[in-house]
């Protein structure tokens, strides 16, 4: 029985949609809102423009560039972990890829559109259902007026839940395909292997298909991200906490801070502040270890794992 690999790895992402012009031109016209008559007809590939170095950010993207049949630019990228740095550099990236098109055009009205399309692997907005977040420049008042060139799409791949929609048919495939085969799985959601485009990429993931060179390199990116993570993970937790006792100590949260005295002299008898609740949440959502929660909230283990359980 086959072993297949998780196509969230530099080294898969990359042999699919960034080798197989077809199988990407398949996902983005899928994936990004694009009227019928701006479906995209071929691809070619580019070299990525070199961005400044964000530490955080290291090994943890996958990104492919391509320019379509009529002048426009795609970047796509796989995110493996949110910081609050990501928008940032997408949207520098984004920004470049659309000035440096001066260099050929010479003139702005020759300018083509540039979109970036963005999974995440992680949920970065806990407040919503939502998973799907489309960006562009619009107008306050009238949204409907929009000013062209740059178009933003994030997709929060953990919220994903696979439908039956004839109507998005490749949209749920392809996301099924980036949430459902996780590293070492034998078994592939079935229909995925109806549909030839999709099936043709589940083959790309056969861990047989792969030199053993390779594999250490698959196996030398998830290194690399759990480094980058529990680092990350260890400098937000000391800085949550110290910007928590400083701002306790000004008084900058004060209406938390006197919530959470009375509520622990009275035995907690009478829940707490739904904030407090929020971060306990949120924080377990975007990985937070029990010990990291009882550090920023001053919760005992008890008490988050009982918030946790409802």
């Amino acid at each position: 029985m086959p072993r297949y690999l998780d196509p969230k790895n530099d080294l898969t992402f990359k042999r699919i949609f960034g080798e197989h012009e077809h199988l990407c031109k398949s996902l983005l016209n899928s994936m990004l809102p694009l009227e019928t008559s701006q479906q995209i007809v071929t691809l070619k590939y580019q070299q990525p423009e070199l961005v400044p170095e964000i530490p955080a950010l290291k090994d943890s993207i996958v990104d492919v560039h391509c320019t379509d049949n009529m002048g426009r630019k795609f970047i796509v990228e796989m995110q493996m972990y949110w910081t609050d740095s990501f928008k940032s550099r997408v949207l520098f990236n984004a920004s470049k890829a659309y000035i440096k098109q001066l260099d050929s055009a010479k003139e702005y009205k020759f300018l083509q559109p540039v979109y970036a399309l963005s999974f995440v692997n992680e949920t970065f907005d806990s407040d919503s259902s939502v998973y799907y977040h489309d960006y562009k420049i619009v107008n306050i008042e009238n949204k409907d007026k929009q000013i062209e060139g740059l178009e933003f799409v994030f997709i929060e791949l953990p919220k994903f839940r696979p439908g039956n929609r004839a109507e998005k048919k490749l949209y749920d495939l392809w996301l099924t395909f980036l949430t459902q085969i996780q590293e070492g799985s034998e078994k592939i959601p079935p229909e995925l292997l109806e549909e030839d485009i999709t099936k043709e990429a589940v083959q790309y993931l056969e861990s047989s298909s792969y030199t053993k060179g390779q594999l250490d390199v698959y196996d030398r990116y998830w290194d690399s991200i759990r480094t980058e993570r529990m680092y990350y993970l260890d400098a937000l937790d000391e800085g949550m906490a110290k910007g928590m006792a400083k701002g306790m100590a000004k008084g900058m949260a004060k209406g938390m801070a006197k919530g959470i005295e009375k509520g622990r002299a009275e035995g907690e008898a009478i829940g707490m502040e739904k904030s407090l609740i929020n971060i306990v949440i949120s924080g377990k959502r975007n990985g937070f270890t029990i010990a990291q929660l009882q550090t920023i909230t001053n919760l005992s283990k008890e008490k988050i794992e009982e918030i946790l359980s409802q």
